[in-house]
């Protein structure tokens, strides 16, 4: 489940870089929703491994 957070990241990052750059336009919609999809990840990702650890 990390796994697919930080490859969720870096790709939010890659077309925050590329839509807030001017480069292409619709990239910025996309990095957004891959942030939303990232934080969503992340917060599964905790309570699962806080739960793991009791």
């Amino acid at each position: 489940m990390l796994r697919w957070t930080v490859t969720f990241i870096i790709l939010a990052i890659v077309a925050g870089i590329f839509g807030f750059g001017g480069i292409a336009a619709g990239a910025a919609s996309i990095a957004k929703i891959l942030f939303f999809i990232f934080l969503v990840l992340f917060v599964i990702s905790l309570i699962s491994g806080r739960s793991t650890r009791v």
